[in-house]
Parts: structure tokens; sequence; C-alpha cells
């Protein structure tokens, strides 16, 4: 006859509680906010760079405005320099840089989507800086200069 002993059922221990975190969690879990907040300033820092070429050039519009008022001629030649150094920083310097005369105005109008350097008072761009008297209506050109830096 065998004599069964008084044993207790085996116990299982407790199940492993995922609260508190083991310390290689924590440093995973500021290791990603850290990535986040990166990504987020690096976009940030992107945007206000991909900007800086108009706030810069609209600036430049405005000094133009209040230095040349009196002198047409100047206006015109400074408005084109600004004009060239503007889209040679936002476009591809091969496609800009090479661009005169009629060229050039065929790109701005590009830009703007209206033949307003062609055909309208944009044309002055490559006419009036050569010519002894010039006669523009200055806040017109200076409107259509900033509209087309604007885009």
């Amino acid at each position: 006859m065998k004599q069964t002993l008084p044993l207790r059922d085996i116990h299982l221990p407790e199940p492993i509680s995922w609260w508190p975190l083991a310390p290689g969690w924590w440093i995973l879990l500021g290791l990603i906010c850290l990535l986040i907040l990166a990504i987020f300033l690096l976009r940030r820092w992107l945007i206000k760079k991909r900007k800086m070429p108009k706030r810069i050039a609209l600036r430049q519009l405005d000094k133009l405005q209040q230095d040349y008022q009196q002198n047409p001629q100047k206006l015109v030649r400074e408005l084109s320099i600004l004009l060239r150094r503007f889209f040679i920083s936002t476009h591809p310097r091969a496609q800009v840089a090479s661009l005169t005369g009629e060229a050039w105005l065929q790109f701005l109008d590009q830009q703007l989507g209206k033949p307003q350097f062609t055909q309208g008072e944009g044309r002055c761009l490559i006419e009036e800086p050569y010519k002894p008297q010039v006669k523009i209506e200055s806040e017109n050109l200076l409107k259509l200069c900033k509209t087309v830096i604007t885009g």
C-alpha cells in the first residue's frame, strides 16, 4: 500500500509586470523623443532656409524702392540685378545665369505665368537701362517684381 504525503500543489510565480519599465526601455523612449524633436527642428530649419532668399529679395526690393525713387534708370538696373540674383539662388545656375535679353524676359514670364515681362511693363528691364531718359511707371514695375519674387 502506498502512502500519500500531504503535499501542496505547485505555486507558479506571478506574471512579470510591464511596469515599472526596465532602464533599457527608458533609454529607448528618451532616444525616440529626441529623434522626434530633431526631425521637427530640422524640418523647421529647412523650411526657413528655403524661404530665406525670398525674404532677402523682398527686403532688398523695399530698399531699392526707397533709395532709387527719384532715379528710374538706376532703379531699373538694380531691379534687373536683384531679379537675376534671386533666380540664380533659387534655380539651377546653368539654367538662369546665361539668360539675356528676350530669353531672360521669357524666363521671368514663365515664373509669373503671364506675359508681363515680354509684352508688359517688365520689358523695360532690357531696354531702359541703356536709354539716356527713362520714363517708366516705377510703382507698377516694383509691384511686378514683387509678384514674380513671391511667386
